[in-house]
């Protein structure tokens, strides 16, 4: 006998899934005052033993600065003193191949772009801060040990049946929007009968996760946080520090198919064979995964939206997943509630495919691209050799990996460079478009693109007046009048804050005197003199040609 519903629930928002991509989305829908509803199958601790992803980029460390968090990051991070060294080696005890620095990195790196340096915090840390200021949000509320069952939706709305897995009971959901942030197995994409083979599967490893101490006395190639193991085919596995102490992580490229299942490992020659001999260790939990590569075709369903690993799916060889997953909640957060509070429309809600699609593709490409370099197209066995031979080998392949590899360790591109040059709620003009780099970013105003980071004389970013709506920056010296946009703003309910910097450096750097950012930091307009129709530029820029809110 099915089991009845005991209970109802109404809200704005239901998200399904509270892993980052989920809370970070919770968060955003929260500081605008989105009632949203957030359920979860695991329990709020659940995660301890199955360490995920451990990069946080210099975005989304600026999205936690505006969260209010990025010091708690900070706070559980890998500590400032630890270096965030990647490594190419034949073991710990062997030969060093290639070595990479990244001064950019940790918490005392400082960057020229960005009032934050990316940080080293695997989600078994990086979750709870997130799950933390989420719950402190009061339109927010979180149901762990929940599973989400089905959907329907129509014009009016979406109603979930989620099942209470602590007393068996269903609740059911009814909201105005669903977002699907429940990862790469997601039941809804099932529902919604797509990407039913899952995406293409680019290889299956098995992960170590183990507790060492001071593992760096055991080897002689010194602290890092990176280190690639390579043999005669190519890389083999990479260890990575967790916490820049004790935890770490092995993964086995092969899998099953090479190692064996998780119990028939033989993990103490698999470790002695990476250090190069044997070293005290516990192992805390052995698992199996899957590398794939997929893009969804649509991120919108009517009034179901996916975002993170829903969405796209990529090896995690350069650490663009969850990041670009994160950016995928700002973008949306912003525009839900644009929507749901009358100010934004049903292009709003469009162009959430439109821009955050083509990011996630050239992510996925280019994490796809990294993976494969790691395999040589034929056996190089007097990479192993102690001999001249070898070394001349190694040495010959150390500056490969520095000119082909180096991209996937250096990704400030990746980052922060990526713009929407297809939105249709953003205002072109005939500017030069920023050049689209992996490694390399340089700062730019231009439409789509992520407004520039200056320091001003108090010690504030820039960005520190981004986030919350609108913000009409006014450069220089030059007295331009704003008055139509400004009340064209306020007479459709449009947040706006306008900012007046006199800083030349800022100016210089913006290009322009008047310069429109959207609530998620991306510049939508700028231009030398106030529009000539500043209800139209509104209409397009928060989407209301096509509102039926």
């Amino acid at each position: 006998m099915e089991t009845p519903t005991t209970n109802s629930l109404t809200t704005d928002v239901l998200i399904v899934g509270a892993g980052p991509v989920g809370l970070a989305l919770a968060i955003e829908l929260g500081l605008r005052g989105i009632q949203c509803q957030v359920v979860e199958q695991m329990p709020e601790n659940g995660f301890h033993t199955h360490p995920r992803a451990n990069l946080i980029n210099q975005r989304t460390m600026e999205f936690c600065k505006r969260w209010g968090i990025a010091q708690n990051v900070r706070d559980v991070a890998t500590a400032p003193d630890y270096p965030h060294t990647g490594m190419y080696l034949t073991s710990m005890n062997g030969h060093l191949i290639a070595k990479i620095e990244r001064p950019d990195h940790g918490q005392d790196a400082k960057s020229a772009f960005s009032p934050e340096s990316a940080q080293r915090c695997n989600q078994i840390w990086f979750d709870p801060v997130l799950r933390k200021k989420a719950q402190s949000l009061s339109s927010v509320d979180m149901h762990f040990q929940h599973q989400f069952i089905s959907f329907e939706q129509d014009a009016a709305g979406v109603r979930a049946e989620i099942k209470d897995l602590q007393s068996g009971v269903n609740l059911r959901i009814e909201s105005r929007f669903l977002v699907a942030c429940c990862g790469a197995r997601s039941p809804i994409r099932g529902l919604l009968g797509i990407d039913k083979d899952e995406g293409q599967v680019l290889g299956a490893p098995m992960s170590l996760y183990f507790r060492a101490h001071e593992l760096w006395n055991y080897h002689t190639m010194g602290k890092g946080v990176l280190h690639f193991l390579i043999d005669e085919k190519g890389v083999w596995a990479t260890l990575n520090s967790l916490n820049g102490g004790d935890l770490w992580r092995v993964t086995l490229h092969g899998g099953a198919k090479v190692w064996g299942q998780p119990d028939e490992i033989d993990h103490q020659s698999v470790l002695t064979k990476i250090i190069g001999k044997p070293f005290p260790y516990e192992i805390i939990a052995i698992s199996p995964w899957v590398r794939r590569k997929l893009v969804t075709a649509q991120y919108r369903h009517q009034r179901v939206f996916l975002a993170g690993d829903c969405a796209h799916q990529n090896t995690p060889t350069g650490g663009y997943g969850m990041n670009t997953g994160i950016g995928d909640a700002v973008d949306l957060g912003w525009k839900l509630a644009a929507y749901l509070q009358g100010w934004g429309g049903e292009a709003l809600l469009e162009s959430y495919d439109l821009e955050r699609r083509p990011v996630a593709v050239r992510n996925v490409n280019e994490a796809t691209k990294n993976f494969n370099l790691r395999s040589f197209a034929e056996p190089r066995a007097e990479l192993l050799d102690s001999t001249e031979q070898g070394e001349k080998a190694r040495e010959e392949l150390g500056r490969e990996i520095i000119r082909l590899t180096a991209q996937e360790l250096v990704s400030d591109g990746i980052a922060m460079g990526y713009y929407y040059k297809d939105s249709p709620v953003i205002c072109f003009d005939e500017g030069v478009p920023p050049v689209q780099s992996v490694t390399d970013y340089e700062q730019s105003s231009y439409p789509g693109a992520r407004a520039p980071h200056v320091w001003l004389e108090t010690e504030v970013s820039t960005l520190d007046f981004f986030g919350e709506g609108w913000v009409l920056l006014k450069l220089g010296h030059a007295m331009i009048n704003t008055h139509e946009l400004e009340n064209e703003a306020m007479d459709l309910g449009i947040p706006l804050t306008v900012k007046v910097i006199a800083d030349s450096r800022v100016l210089e750097l913006y290009q322009y005197p008047l310069v429109l950012i959207r609530p998620d930091g991306h510049t939508a307009f700028r231009s030398e003199h106030s529009p000539k129709n500043a209800g139209s530029l509104w209409k397009q820029l928060c989407g209301l040609s096509k509102s039926t809110n």
